[in-house]
């Protein structure tokens, strides 16, 4: 029975240096992808298209704003106040829409990096579970300190190759 003992005990730091470390670096990988590129390429078109309505808009505001100071001295007060007024609504919705617009683009950003980066996370589940990891680490996230590259397998490459990427 004792020897049992000793030998199960002896046996433990073994089984504890067995288990299997990984780390990947998702900075390396997911530039590559050809989702990211297709998103980018999405997010660049979107800002365009913002950013051509805010200038119809701030020309129409200049436009409008010009001719009221070419015809402000010659308006009757309850006209000049109008044209005041429509003014300031003009310039409120350019304020509104540049708002909207950002919040647009940071939504649509989050959504296309959230579904590339869960396909990210499906692959190396998929690599740890066949390669029987314990822990898999991503070293881009600045969280963990320090990852011992001898002690942990670079799976990397392998989460490029399972998402096809050269």
């Amino acid at each position: 029975m004792k020897k049992i003992l000793i030998a199960i005990l002896m046996m433990a730091p073994l089984s504890l240096c067995a288990q299997k470390f990984a780390h990947f670096n998702t900075a390396d990988i997911i530039p590559n992808m050809k989702e990211y590129t297709t998103a980018m390429e999405e997010m660049q078109t979107m800002q365009k298209q913002y950013e051509d309505d805010m200038k119809l808009m701030q020309d129409e505001l200049q436009k409008k704003s010009e001719e009221y100071q070419k015809e402000q001295a010659n308006l009757l007060e309850n006209v000049r106040q109008r044209r005041e007024q429509e003014l300031n609504d003009l310039y409120t919705r350019l304020q509104q829409s540049y708002q909207d617009n950002q919040a647009a683009l940071q939504k649509a950003q989050a959504e296309k990096m959230s579904a590339i980066s869960e396909k990210v996370m499906a692959v190396v589940k998929k690599i740890g579970e066949a390669g029987g990891y314990v822990y898999i680490v991503d070293t881009s996230a600045g969280v963990i300190p320090y990852v011992s590259t001898t002690l942990s397998t670079d799976i990397t490459n392998e989460v490029k190759k399972e998402l096809g990427i050269q």
